[in-house]
């Protein structure tokens, strides 16, 4: 049975426990300002993502200067708004009833990207409706992300090796895709998280899932893809060709998403992707499930086989010789 993150759950929790730190702080101030707000909580990245959420709401707002007498993308023009801007960064001023949604917000994404970073990648950098996202607005984004950033940090890195400017919606998944297999990533333990958050209101992961997970209910969401037979010509001067292109697409890390990846590289490969693409790669050698279960109780007999990571794992292999 498939587990999915309850957004429903992870906003409820979000809005209870801003509401205690926003009550909380509000008590003894009128207002915030931004270095109060680098300080309000004890987790830096619900911290980071509510200045975030103002950087987008000014960038937003000075996107809405047009005028039909004066030129605002003139050089001089944009060198003052930044300085305006940067001036204006420094005196943050918010009260109670403006503050509240923006820390919640920022409760919400970051929880988002504890337990589901492919997700919140898929979101973050959705171009949505545009034909490009712009290489500057990532390295700004990145900022501003502290929990499981490293394929972000990757992602950057190689766009501007190639002195990428901007880059389509595709190309970002595809190219984030490869990465992991070259990044040495798992996603970032959740438990001292929880307990943090859970110093202000309680807090169990479990609670954050449309069905009720164990207790080793796997820190990302689990999405899986069906493969699809191949559809196998009979005239022979095809035969060789369909062999040879079946082997390829049936590769088990080719069928991988991203979440699988993270998930089982922390919950089975001791948090090591380099052993785990070295287990992946020898299973895809293989000529059976026989095999490749021997395999794996062989090399792993540490292995908890009642584990849904195991069974999700092991019917991945069992798919992979029976298609």
């Amino acid at each position: 049975m498939d587990e999915k993150i309850s957004l429903q759950a992870i906003e409820n929790y979000s809005e209870a426990y801003a509401g205690i730190v926003v009550s909380e702080f509000y008590s003894k101030n009128q207002k915030i300002n931004g270095q109060q707000i680098l300080a309000l909580t004890e987790i830096k990245q619900v911290n980071l993502f509510v200045i975030r959420e103002l950087m987008n709401q000014w960038q937003a707002e000075t996107q809405k200067i047009k005028s039909p007498y004066f030129d605002y993308d003139a050089e001089e023009v944009a060198a003052s708004l930044k300085a305006f801007h940067n001036t204006l960064s420094n005196h943050i001023s918010i009260g109670k009833a403006d503050f509240i949604p923006l820390l919640r917000k920022a409760v919400y994404q970051t929880l988002f990207l504890l337990l589901s970073p492919y997700d919140f990648y898929s979101e973050t950098l959705d171009t949505q409706g545009k034909s490009a996202l712009q290489v500057s607005d990532l390295k700004n984004l990145i900022k501003y992300i502290k929990i499981n950033k490293a394929p972000l940090e990757k992602l950057l890195a190689k766009l501007e090796e190639r002195k990428a400017i901007s880059i389509s919606g595709n190309e970002i998944f595809s190219l984030l895709d490869s990465i992991l297999e070259e990044v040495n990533f798992a996603p970032e333990e959740i438990d001292e998280y929880m307990a943090k958050f859970s110093l202000v209101f309680p807090l169990s992961v479990e609670r954050l899932y449309e069905n009720k997970a164990p207790a080793n209910k796997p820190i990302v969401e689990v999405k899986k893809r069906v493969s699809k037979p191949e559809v196998v010509q009979t005239a022979l001067p095809l035969v060789k060709e369909v062999i040879e292109t079946t082997a390829k697409n049936n590769r088990i890390k080719d069928k991988l998403s991203i979440n699988q990846k993270f998930m089982f590289t922390k919950m089975l490969f001791h948090g090591d992707f380099e052993i785990f693409t070295q287990a992946i790669d020898r299973i895809d050698m293989l000529d059976n499930f026989t095999q490749a279960k021997s395999y794996l109780e062989r090399t792993y007999p540490e292995w908890d086989t009642e584990s849904e990571e195991y069974a999700e794992f092991i019917n991945l292999v069992e798919r992979k010789f029976s298609s």
